[in-house]
């Protein structure tokens, strides 16, 4: 085949040209200028990062003609060697196919001999995690202790299948991922070397789509400049590539934090009928929820989401009406069905039944207004409890007789202490007893009058056992009626009241006038200081705001304490 794909036409052939590993290339760029290159390097990171073209570089650093430099001349002929991949001193071994122990036996053996014309003898070994455990025990003593002349060079994607024992042996560095930004800038300069063009935001896909690896950037670039035709648009790569539009998540989001179920269904079903994967989907789903909470959490959040400017932008005005709190919430329903959305036969129903449980999340108060409120809830219990305190007990007094002077009292000439001041007799005329619930005493003038209204007026009589002679001067009689309304009424009536005018004539032997006068009503005893605590834990304990900091925390409330 005459073409040459991008990944290789454009391959790195120094180390300033190796994008985004300047931690590698420039520790190596330094061990070789100083002689200290170690015997054994483990080159190790995700796919497409770039660790074989750093083998390859190291590889002509040492063996240029003017090296061992960190500026190979790539004119030499060790160095055009290596760049076609045929030179006789640098052996580029597959781990997967030359994996037995056999093999690296053979190796052991090779590696005696003197190179063929280069200053050393390099063997590069890719994928060296699937080489078997017996191989890899082979090569422990050549590789602790190798001929001057031999460096090894390992790569893998899989450095903790690797034993420690070889770990042990090699000096180590890790590539990282190459910035989205990056791999869009680098595919700029190519399709501007290529004369193609190609929309910004058709790259943006491209790069994202890489997942942090140049050469898969580049393949994907290749394939879309192959099946495309004039100006590469959006849609145009989107179609090629299989790819949803970042629109529709946008939309699927907006709709999940609107709690619209129709729309988030309808987002779902025609992305199911276009042919997208829904694992997929999901995976941008949550990656969407991610930079939304970084633009909530962070001022400058640009350099941590990696997307273009505009992008950006939108993310931030989506999360300008959403607490971090209730994205966190939707973010960690969304990661709990991760499971059955990647494993499960039928991803679109869990992707459904994920977003439908998604749509239940209550947004919650943020932890410093709930703080807050609880802080005032617990200000105003204590300013009830302070209303609610019963008052501090005094002594009760009487106006008439005090304990000074108990030596001959007597009940019948006693006042109540509850007696108003006017209720205080003018004579000495015998009064009922101090409680007016027991009656007056047998034989007494006005226990006559109810027996003598027993026989004429009963009701009468039973509602005028509850009452008290409160005063009598002269022929008047003063009665306090203690029961309830309904006595003062059966009292009232004419019937009963002649009745007791004929009694009170017959006992006290002259008439009488009675006045009836409406007694105090009791108070509603002061709740006591341990009831009172009582209903102050429960309405605490039934407050929305201790309720919803229940359901925040997962927690339950363990005791109430009133300070």
């Amino acid at each position: 085949m005459s073409y040459l794909v991008l990944a290789r036409k454009y391959r790195p052939q120094t180390f300033e040209e190796v994008l985004h590993q300047e931690h590698v290339t420039r520790t190596l760029a330094n061990a070789v200028s100083a002689g200290r290159l170690a015997h054994a390097v483990l080159l190790s990171g995700p796919r497409g990062t770039g660790k074989t073209t750093v083998a390859r570089i190291l590889a002509k650093a040492v063996n240029c003609k003017k090296g061992p430099t960190p500026t190979p001349c790539n004119r030499c002929r060790s160095c055009r060697e290596i760049t076609r991949g045929n030179a006789a001193d640098v052996f580029e071994i597959d781990g997967a196919s030359n994996n037995s122990v056999d093999q690296v036996r053979e190796l052991r053996e090779n590696a005696r001999y003197m190179p063929a014309y280069s200053p050393y003898k390099i063997y590069i070994i890719d994928e060296v995690h699937m080489l078997s455990l017996a191989a890899f025990n082979a090569l422990l003593k050549t590789l602790e202790e190798p001929p001057a002349h031999v460096l090894f060079i390992f790569a893998t994607t899989e450095p903790h299948k690797l034993p420690a024992t070889i770990l042990s042996r090699c000096q180590r560095h890790d590539f990282r991922r190459i910035h989205t930004r990056s791999i869009v800038a680098h595919l700029e300069s190519i399709v501007s070397k290529e004369n193609v063009a190609v929309d910004p935001e058709s790259l943006w896909v491209i790069a994202r789509e890489a997942s942090g690896g140049m050469r898969d950037a580049l393949s994907l670039l290749d394939q879309v400049m192959t099946c495309a035709e004039g100006r590469i648009t959006l849609d145009r790569v989107l179609d090629l590539l299989g790819i949803m539009n970042r629109k529709e998540v946008f939309e699927l989001a907006r709709a999940v934090l609107e709690k619209d179920a129709p729309a988030v269904l309808e987002r779902i079903h025609e992305a199911y009928a276009r042919g997208y994967d829904m694992k997929r989907l999901y995976f941008d789903l949550v990656e969407h929820f991610r930079n939304l909470m970084v633009a909530k959490a962070c001022r400058e959040s640009g350099p941590l989401m990696d997307l273009p400017g505009g992008e950006i932008e939108q993310i931030q005005k989506q999360a300008e009406g959403v607490s971090l709190f209730h994205l966190r919430q939707i973010s960690d329903v969304l990661l709990e069905e991760e499971p059955a959305i990647r494993f499960s036969l039928t991803p679109r129903i869990a992707l459904e039944m994920a977003l439908v449980k998604a749509l239940e999340v209550v947004p919650a108060l943020p932890i410093e207004t709930l703080i807050e409120k609880l802080d005032t809830l617990r200000q105003r219990m204590l300013s009830l409890a302070s209303k609610e305190a019963p008052p501090p007990e005094t002594p009760l007094t009487a106006t008439g007789t005090s304990e000074a002077d108990t030596s001959g009292f007597d009940p019948g000439k006693a006042l109540s202490r509850t007696a108003s001041p006017e209720s205080v007799p003018e004579d000495d005329t015998p009064a009922p007893p101090a409680n007016p619930e027991a009656g007056p005493e047998p034989g007494e003038p006005w226990e006559r009058v109810i027996q003598a209204l027993l026989g004429k007026a009963p009701s009468a009589a039973g509602s005028l056992s509850k009452c008290r002679l409160v005063r009598k001067a002269g022929s008047v009689l003063e009665i306090e009626v203690n029961g309830n309304g309904y006595d003062m009424q059966v009292l009232n009536r004419k019937k009963n009241k002649t009745a007791l005018d004929k009694a009170c004539q017959a006992v006290y032997g002259r008439p009488m006038t009675v006045r009836f006068i409406q007694g105090k009503k009791k108070e509603a005893p002061a709740p006591s200081k341990e009831t009172s605590q009582n209903h102050m834990k429960k309405e605490a304990i039934q407050h929305p705001l201790v309720a919803e900091a229940k359901r925040i925390f997962g927690g339950t409330v363990v005791d109430v304490k009133i300070l």
